[in-house]
């Protein structure tokens, strides 16, 4: 086994398991009503280089905005049904094609589904909280990844 990669494996389950319990022991705090989704984006977000830290919070945000969005938006139109659901994940992804985020598209498509299927009766308000719930794990990674690696080991040439 080689003691680089494990070393920074370690690194960033560390890492993630930080951001997952302050993000959701702030959610908690604060009494939001889904803090799962502060812990799930702190662990899908963090990152040992803050530069992909924020690229992946970046766009995990924009496909929470989407989804939440599109679902909110099409809850009174569609019915919590197979159908319904299917078609907000088909609207949602291509409306992530349209505003040139191909990266959120998945995301963005099962957030509507979410949206459609459970809380059509206050979709907005779903949408509001999910944003805030989201934006507070990804801010929470984004802290966590400008902390120093704990080792850091120099790369070798592959002249040994």
């Amino acid at each position: 086994m080689k003691f680089q990669p494990f070393m920074s494996g370690v690194q960033l389950a560390l890492r993630a398991a930080v951001a997952a319990a302050l993000s959701i022991a702030i959610a908690q705090a604060l009494k939001l009503e889904h803090p799962i989704y502060a812990f799930l984006a702190a662990v899908i977000v963090t990152d040992l280089l803050p530069s992909q830290s924020q690229h992946l919070g970046l766009r995990r945000l924009l496909a929470t905005i989407l989804g939440a969005v599109c679902g909110a938006a099409l809850s009174p139109m569609l019915a919590p049904s197979p159908l319904g659901i299917g078609l907000g994940v088909l609207l949602a992804m291509l409306m992530s094609q349209l505003f040139r985020a191909q990266d959120a598209a998945k995301v963005a498509g099962y957030i509507c589904g979410i949206v459609v299927l459970d809380h059509s009766t206050e979709p907005w308000h779903y949408a509001f909280y999910r944003l805030i719930e989201t934006a507070l794990g990804v801010v929470v990674a984004w802290a966590i990844s400008y902390v120093p690696k704990l080792i850091r080991i120099e790369e070798s040439d592959g002249k040994e």
